[in-house]
């Protein structure tokens, strides 16, 4: 996506006085000069001269961390076909007030995306918003049904960057062994939700003692693992790179780690609620914690945490997943599954810098520089020629959060209320300023 702007892209722009962290590149005080919606150079003293440039905007970053947009690997924007719950536009807004500049959108609208006209659709209308840039994910199989393989190439061809029925695991594993095969072709990966469907049966929250007591039915955690043991099977088989969508127990975390001992071409992210809260939050009976996978154990969240630490889990991605207000307030059972997740992304990410798991390096390089390059995305660097994209944000300022001042339409959170620390400051696309909360 070509992000859009009323302001001309010829333009300069001068970030200065913050703490560039640029993972693998940079990590202090520099200023950052962008010319034309590219980054000419992060020093300081700057060696280009800005004090001639008539058209020059300053921006004064003094105190805040300068890092390249985040970039979010798996997130629903739900159009078309579910605009009550989110558009593209909405979206677009929401991500970027939570400093994210490239997002990787889900296939399971209505229509699937599972053909060329479906996802060309979606890159015009974010093109159209002018906010994050917008990455289509096709899917696997046709109307994501799990028998026939969507057209694939076709798909590639028109600006899909992964293939994923997500939401709806491919149960059949000779499926998944072609969609792999034909991936291949196209240098792309395969992204997968773990999960088996006959071991799940209708569960709506993790099986354990707090679902006991409630008295829900449970979803275990060999649902997920059964899959994720199958994935990395196929990833061994084809030699094709496997992707694996937010990672939720302990055991999942050793099994990729073990496959990666062995050289295995897989990946794997995890969702900060999953790093941040437990099983714990849904008593009550809060459907704004119910998402699938769901939340687990205390033991499985240092299981992740760890996973974070010793780059067995990749990345972390939002799984953003809007819903409206009435289907939240269903009973809990028939409530559907999924949280929003790009505001409050960055403060809980930042939670684990400032409890001592991550560095703010190795936080930012989950959000930005890995993620891109996992999928081959031209973005997630402030290095000289990259996209002008550029999060900036006061790492210390406390803030309450409030559902309703979210940018999405959907306001399904688990942590209305709460205290975070970590605050976005600006947003830039191209150099262009899509968000601005000075």
């Amino acid at each position: 996506m070509e992000a859009s702007s009323n302001q001309s892209s010829s333009h300069t722009v001068c970030i200065q006085g913050g703490i560039v962290i640029d993972p693998g590149h940079m990590n202090g005080r520099a200023d950052v000069l962008i010319q034309n919606g590219k980054i000419v150079e992060v020093g300081y003293p700057l060696k280009h001269s800005v004090d001639d440039e008539a058209s020059v905007t300053i921006i004064d970053a003094c105190g805040w961390i300068v890092s390249p947009g985040l970039v979010d690997l798996h997130c629903h924007l739900r159009e078309p076909g579910f605009e009550y719950k989110e558009t593209i536009q909405t979206g677009s807004a929401s991500a970027v007030a939570g400093g994210f500049t490239s997002i990787c959108c889900m296939p399971n609208t209505q229509p699937v995306n599972d053909n060329a006209a479906i996802t060309q659709f979606m890159l015009t209308k974010g093109q159209e918003a002018g906010k994050a840039r917008i990455f289509p994910i096709g899917a696997i199989t046709k109307n994501s049904e799990g028998e026939e393989l969507a057209n694939i190439g076709e798909l590639v061809a028109a600006g899909c960057v992964a293939i994923s029925d997500d939401g709806r695991p491919v149960m059949n594993s000779l499926v998944m062994r072609r969609a792999l095969e034909y991936a291949k072709a196209f240098g792309i990966p395969v992204v997968d939700h773990c999960e088996d469907l006959h071991l799940t049966d209708g569960g709506c929250m993790n099986e354990g003692v707090v679902s006991t007591e409630l008295g829900m039915p449970g979803i275990p955690d060999a649902s997920e693992e059964v899959m994720v043991a199958r994935n990395l099977a196929l990833a061994e088989l084809t030699k094709v790179h496997v992707h694996l969508a937010h990672l939720s127990t302990a055991r999942s975390v050793e099994l990729v780690r073990h496959a990666k001992a062995q050289g295995l071409p897989v990946s794997a992210e995890v969702c900060p609620h999953h790093f941040s809260i437990t099983e714990e939050a849904v008593r009550g009976y809060h459907a704004n914690a119910k998402m699938n996978p769901p939340l687990r154990t205390s033991e499985d969240m240092q299981a992740l945490k760890q996973g974070l630490v010793d780059n067995t889990i990749d990345v972390i991605a939002t799984d953003h997943a809007p819903h409206a207000l009435q289907e939240k307030q269903l009973e809990f059972d028939t409530a559907p599954f999924g949280i929003v997740g790009f505001e409050t992304a960055l403060p809980l990410t930042l939670r684990l810098v400032h409890d001592g798991v991550l560095s703010m390096e190795e936080a930012l390089d989950k959000l930005t520089r890995a993620p891109a390059q996992l999928f081959h995305l031209p973005v997630g660097s402030l290095t000289p020629g990259s996209p002008a994209d550029v999060v900036i944000f006061d790492s210390e300022e406390e803030w309450v959060v409030d559902p309703e001042k979210f940018h999405s339409k959907s306001h399904n959170t688990p942590f209305g209320g709460m205290t975070m620390k970590g605050k976005v400051k600006m947003t830039l696309v191209e150099g262009q300023l899509v968000y601005d909360a000075r």
